[in-house]
């Protein structure tokens, strides 16, 4: 048992060293089954998010060193991304589906049978009930219920900056962006359905960088062309997650020096943040974005 406990410390230390340039950097070490080379490669991989988190695993001991910053993700997070190419570990059990397409030499000897991740086919659609009687298709609701509340906030603080750039209001939008770091801040990530989380990882550190460069101006100008990047990334975050309402994604194509710029709406008419009064009706709808 030593050994094994020397080892784990030591990938710890070096995990440590290896990626500090992870920022509020914390480490944990964790058992992830696995057999080989090919195992290694995809374990780590799949743990990979540049400055967000990174992965050591040990073939002998089956322990890895996992170290991410705690203000963009957490352990549980790596652990699903892991469990979702074909790992089981102490958080979650692979799909069935993706264990069986593993390499012959990579299918390691399973604990359970049961999984904690639905099939990657399956995932929302079960109806079978579990020994506790809880319903798997009421399950997928409810966590889509999560995700949609929690992105509510996001969305609706975006929405109201786009309001205030119409009015051409530096202040006001200086303020609404802090609102706005502020909702993109308070998301857990944990709770996201999966498929919104893999693009919320994507995503979170543009929406918070032009949030913070929107709030610490009160230049129209600068403020809206971080607008601009805030829109595209809203776009596709929106795309996946969705709302209760329509959204109309609206189009200038006299913004951005003529090279046309886009941005998101509530409603079906073109109220522009990007000239404001001066055109404000300039543009159109490219793209309804229905539930």
């Amino acid at each position: 048992m030593k050994p094994v406990i020397s080892l784990a410390f030591a990938i710890i230390l070096f995990v440590n060293s290896s990626f500090a340039q992870i920022d509020n950097s914390v480490t944990a070490s964790v058992k992830i089954s696995g057999n080989c080379g090919m195992c290694k490669n995809a374990i780590e991989k799949a743990a990979d998010k540049k400055k967000v988190s990174k992965a050591t695993w040990n073939e002998e001991t089956k322990v890895a060193g996992i170290t991410y910053d705690s203000k963009k993700t957490n352990l549980d997070a790596v652990l699903k991304d892991i469990a979702l190419v074909g790992y089981d570990n102490q958080s979650f059990l692979a799909p069935d589906d993706v264990y069986n397409k593993l390499p012959e030499c990579c299918k390691y000897k399973r604990e359970s049978k049961q999984p904690l991740l639905a099939s990657s086919q399956q995932q929302g659609q079960s109806t079978h009930q579990n020994s506790e009687g809880h319903n798997h298709s009421q399950t997928t609701v409810d966590n889509t219920i999560q995700t949609t509340n929690q992105l509510n906030a996001v969305f609706d603080s975006y929405f109201t900056l786009k309001d205030v750039l119409v009015k051409t209001d530096g202040n006001q939008a200086s303020l609404k962006a802090k609102e706005l770091k502020a909702a993109i801040t308070a998301v857990k990530m944990d709770k996201l359905a999966m498929d919104v989380h893999t693009v919320w990882m994507k995503l979170v550190s543009g929406l918070t960088e032009d949030a913070e460069h929107i709030n610490e101006t009160k230049d129209i100008a600068h403020q809206r062309d971080h607008f601009m990047s805030l829109s595209k990334n809203m776009y596709e975050l929106i795309k996946v997650a969705k709302t209760n309402d329509p959204v109309y994604y609206q189009f200038c194509p006299m913004a951005n020096n003529g090279k046309g710029a886009n941005w998101l709406s509530k409603e079906a008419g073109i109220k522009n943040p990007y000239y404001g009064a001066q055109m404000l009706t300039c543009g159109k709808t490219v793209e309804i974005i229905k539930q």
